[in-house]
Formats: C-alpha cells, sequence, structure tokens
C-alpha cells in the first residue's frame, strides 16, 4: 500500500527523493485520520528549515494538524494546486496531494526515516 521508493516518518509524512530534491507529502494513513481536508496552508517557496520543523497545516473537518518537514532543507516549491482543491490530500495522498519539495541539505538525515515495510509495522502497533 505505502510506496516503497518514499520514507516515512513518526509524524506521518512522506519523502521521496530525485537527487538533491525532497518531495514532502502525508501518507494515507493520515488523511483518514485527519477525514475530509477543508484547507492546506504551506510555506512559501525559499523558506529554510530544519528537521521536524513545522512548515504548515492541514484543516479538515475534525481537526487542525502540523505539518512537520522529515529533512532539513530549503523550500523550492510548494502544490499550489492544493489551495484551491485541498481534497487532493484526501484523494491521492501519496501522488498529486503531495505539499512541498526541499532542496536537501543533509542527506543523512534519510536514514533516520523508516522504509514503507517499517512505517507500516509502526501504524499497525500501538505508537501511531
Amino acid at each position: 500500500m505505502y510506496p516503497t521508493e518514499y520514507r516515512y516518518s513518526k509524524e506521518h509524512e512522506w519523502v521521496v527523493v530525485e537527487g538533491d530534491i525532497c518531495r514532502v507529502g502525508i501518507t494515507d494513513f493520515a488523511q483518514e485520520e485527519l477525514g475530509e481536508v477543508v484547507f492546506v496552508e504551506l510555506p512559501e517557496v525559499g523558506q529554510t528549515y530544519q528537521r521536524d520543523e513545522e512548515v504548515g497545516t492541514i484543516e479538515s473537518v475534525k481537526a487542525v494538524a502540523e505539518i512537520f518537514t522529515p529533512v532539513s532543507g530549503t523550500v523550492t516549491e510548494v502544490n499550489t494546486e492544493l489551495e484551491d482543491k485541498p481534497e487532493r490530500l484526501n484523494d491521492e495522498p501519496h501522488g498529486a496531494g503531495w505539499l512541498l519539495e526541499l532542496r536537501l541539505s543533509d542527506a543523512a538525515e534519510l536514514d533516520g526515516l523508516m522504509t514503507a515495510a517499517g512505517y507500516e509495522e509502526f501504524i499497525a502497533g500501538d505508537d501511531a
């Protein structure tokens, strides 16, 4: 169910890397927990963040959740389509519902993230 080429955080974000650019989104598990997404606030391009720093929020009919970056880097792009279609996070959390892209500043941080199998074990346990 979870793409094997992605890495996952305990905060339920995913990262896929191409060169030094990381695309970040929330997992299917996260969007299910949130319910129907109605608004997404994303960071500005050019902002620099450290790993685990808050970069935005997702508002659903049930709750407001913070978005944390699973790796350090500088925002190179945000998914502006989510401004008009926040439901993309529910429909395609591992695809068109991506949140932002970062220029990775420390590739070693990727080693601290879970594989798809590790993430599936994590959400199946009591730690999720």
